[in-house]
C-alpha cells in the first residue's frame, strides 16, 4: 500500500462487494489502519450500498474500490460518480476492474477505453493506468459466478484517478485588470506598412507598369464634329401632330370620350327643337313660342 501514497492521518475508504474475498478484505483493512494511524480513519462500504450510505461531500483522501485481491468489481457510472463526490478535492480513487481487450456487443464488461471515459465523465482527471495483467483462475471462476459472464480475452485493469482542487459547484471570482492606455499623439505606424501603401513619382518609370492611354478610350465616331443642324431644336411651325406619351392615362381618356352635341335650336315641321345638352324638354314649339298640343 506505500506505492499507493497512503500516509498517516488520511482518511481512506474501502469499498468491496459480493466477489470481494473476506479474508483478503480482512487483510487490506489492517493494512490500512496501520498506515493511517487510527482505525477511525478507515471506513469499509460495500458497493450496492455506497449511494445510500449519505457521506459528506469532501470525506476521503483516497478511495480504494476493486483493489481487494481476488475481487472482480464492476463500477457503473453512478457509483463512479458518488466516489468522486465523497473524494476531498485534490483526492485519489484507485480501482481494479475486468476489461475486454476486444469490443463485444451488448457486453457488461467494459474495455480499457470506456472505463477512461466513465472515470472522466465522472469528474476525475490525470488518469494514469498502473497494471494490466492477465486473470487468476481464482478470479476468472469470480467473474463466471458473480458476473455470470465468460470470455476468453479478459484482463485485470488497474487505473488511478484525481479528483480536481474545487468542489463540484463550486464558484471563485476572476479578477481581470484591464489597462486602459489613453493616446497620447499620433498612433505609431511600422513603417514596412507605410511604405507598402505609398505610391511615389519613381514608381511611374517602371517599365513593368502597364498604362492606359486616354486617346485610345474615344471611338473615330466620338472624335466627328456633329451636323450643327442635327442639334437645333424644331421651330412651332415645324413641329408634328402632338402624340400621347407612351402609357399616358389622360390622353386616353380624352381620345376615347364621345363628342359633345352641337347646341342651339334648329326649325323643323312640327316648330323649334332644342338640341341643347342642358335641355330637359323636347316638346315641339311654334315659331311664335307656343306651345303645339299633341293630336
Amino acid at each position: 500500500m506505500a506505492d499507493l501514497g497512503i500516509s498517516a492521518g488520511q482518511r481512506v475508504a474501502v469499498v468491496w462487494d459480493a466477489s470481494s474475498p473476506k479474508e483478503a478484505l480482512t487483510c487490506l483493512v489492517e493494512k490500512l489502519r496501520a498506515l493511517t494511524g487510527s482505525e477511525d480513519l478507515v471506513s469499509v462500504e460495500n458497493l450496492s450500498q455506497l449511494l445510500q450510505s449519505a457521506h459528506k461531500e469532501s470525506s476521503f483522501d483516497v478511495i480504494l474500490s476493486g483493489m481487494v485481491p481476488g475481487s472482480t468489481t464492476l463500477h457503473s457510472p453512478e457509483a463512479l460518480a458518488e466516489m468522486a463526490r465523497i473524494l476531498r478535492p485534490g483526492g485519489c480513487l484507485f480501482l481494479k476492474e475486468p476489461v475486454e481487450t476486444a469490443v463485444v456487443n451488448h457486453s457488461k464488461v467494459k474495455t480499457a477505453s470506456k472505463l477512461c471515459s466513465a472515470l472522466t465523465l465522472s469528474g476525475l482527471v490525470e488518469l494514469k493506468e498502473l497494471q494490466r495483467e492477465a486473470l487468476s483462475s481464482e478470479e476468472v471462476q469470480s467473474v463466471r459466478e458473480h458476473l455470470d459472464y465468460q470470455s476468453d480475452g479478459l484482463l485485470a485493469l488497474q487505473m488511478a484517478g484525481r479528483k480536481p482542487n474545487f468542489e463540484v459547484g463550486s464558484s471563485h471570482q476572476l479578477k481581470l485588470s484591464v489597462a486602459r492606455n489613453t493616446p497620447s499623439g499620433k498612433p505609431t505606424v511600422d513603417p514596412a506598412a507605410a511604405k507598402l501603401w505609398t505610391l511615389s513619382a519613381n514608381d511611374m518609370d517602371d517599365d513593368s507598369m502597364d498604362l492606359l492611354d486616354s486617346d485610345e478610350l474615344l471611338d473615330p465616331e466620338d472624335l466627328k464634329k456633329p451636323d450643327p443642324a442635327s442639334l437645333r431644336a424644331a421651330s412651332c411651325g415645324e413641329a408634328t401632330k402632338r402624340k400621347a406619351c407612351k402609357n399616358c392615362a389622360t390622353w386616353a381618356m380624352r381620345s376615347a370620350a364621345p363628342a359633345a352635341p352641337t347646341s342651339g335650336c334648329q326649325p323643323s315641321s312640327l316648330g323649334t327643337r332644342c338640341f341643347s345638352p342642358t335641355a330637359t324638354s323636347r316638346t315641339p314649339r311654334r315659331p311664335s313660342g307656343g306651345m303645339l298640343r299633341p293630336p
